[in-house]
């Protein structure tokens, strides 16, 4: 991934972050990135082809324990959500970032506020802006709604508030099917997990765009990280842009590999907390968005946690004498507020033993 730099960001204005809303005949300075080649990228082709995983296979847990230890991604199919309600959202989304720049900033994030539309947190950690626009949803949509279509908002709020409905009851059973996936029991999961059904589950919704870009190759959509939470879902449209991080292995060095859009399919991330949980069986994926010359890119994630107060660590039916523990318990609110001051080091910081100024 790229180096941090010695300045990051601090208080960008958002007018910065977006003028003309993308409409550039090349990229300017401002979105121009270095060392984005830091590692080759491949076609999903034979070895490196994120596993695709009908959630309705009888060997699902076996499927799903394979690609979380050996990727830390899967794509799914099976899963009950509704295409029409995809397509609903979609719609939406489009509709959102359509909008003037000055009827956008009107929903602008406020100072230590997690919703609205503004850049995305890691942004801070870069000197240079990214190729993409965010707006995260965090409990109701409907304050910054009203903001956006004072006369008209509903359409939006309904669209956003069934699709966190159903998706909170998938992550939850995503959730139950990993943990099954690392050998627990139905009774050890009772036992053990932090979510007891999908009412209990944090949860974030976060839409971004990526308008098409003169330049793609010298600026990125989203920089490369991995996700805090237990695991995330991503819906995007049909342009492609998701890429994932392959660790050296028999097949190759250390490459990115493009996740390619598939027809009514989620991109089920692994996050850092599902790496906690696991005492590091199963790793959090490093991934990052590119863009494209031509095509507008969407794409919807839905970030899956406990709730903000309980801690979470390593299951003690996952170690023993010869794996001790690997990580400290944490909360995912103090996990965050880590992510926020130390980035990619967040998750070493709390190893045992280990402490990071």
């Amino acid at each position: 991934m790229p180096s941090l730099p010695e300045k990051p960001l601090s208080n960008v204005p958002l007018q910065l972050h977006q003028p003309k809303n993308f409409q550039f005949d090349s990229v300017p300075e401002s979105h121009a990135w270095r060392d984005l080649h830091d590692h080759p990228t491949v076609d999903p082709i034979g070895p490196d082809t994120v596993p695709l995983i009908d959630l309705t296979d009888p060997k699902l847990t076996a499927k799903i324990s394979k690609a979380c230890e050996e990727w830390g991604v899967f794509q799914i199919t099976g899963h009950g959500v509704q295409p029409d309600l995809l397509t609903r959202l979609e719609a939406q989304i489009h509709r959102l970032f359509a909008l003037p720049a000055d009827r956008k900033l009107k929903a602008a994030k406020s100072p230590g506020d997690v919703s609205g539309y503004g850049l995305v947190p890691i942004s801070s950690f870069f000197s240079k802006l990214m190729w993409s626009e965010g707006f995260t949803i965090s409990g109701s949509p409907l304050h910054h709604a009203q903001k956006l279509w004072p006369d008209d908002y509903s359409s939006f709020c309904d669209v956003v508030e069934e699709f966190d409905n159903v998706m909170r009851q998938l992550g939850n059973k995503l959730l139950h099917k990993i943990l099954l996936s690392l050998g627990l029991s139905k009774e050890d999961i009772i036992r053990a997990c932090p979510v007891r059904d999908w009412h209990d589950m944090s949860a974030a919704v976060q839409l971004n765009s990526y308008p098409p870009c003169p330049d793609p190759d010298r600026t990125i959509g989203l920089a490369a990280h991995t996700d805090s939470s237990f695991l995330t879902l991503l819906y995007q449209n049909s342009v492609s842009g998701l890429q994932v991080l392959r660790p050296k292995d028999h097949t190759g060095p250390m490459r990115w590999v493009t996740v390619p859009p598939v027809p009514n399919t989620f991109t089920v991330n692994i996050g850092d907390l599902m790496h906690v949980l696991s005492n590091g069986r199963f790793r959090s994926v490093m991934h990052r968005a590119m863009v494209n010359p031509a095509k507008h890119r969407i794409s919807v994630g839905f970030f899956c946690g406990p709730p903000m107060d309980v801690k979470v660590g390593p299951i003690n039916k996952l170690t023993g004498p010869e794996r001790g523990p690997i990580y400290r318990p944490v909360t995912w609110q103090e996990y965050q507020r880590l992510r926020r001051k130390l980035f990619d080091k967040a998750l070493e910081a709390i190893k045992i033993g280990e402490e990071i100024a």
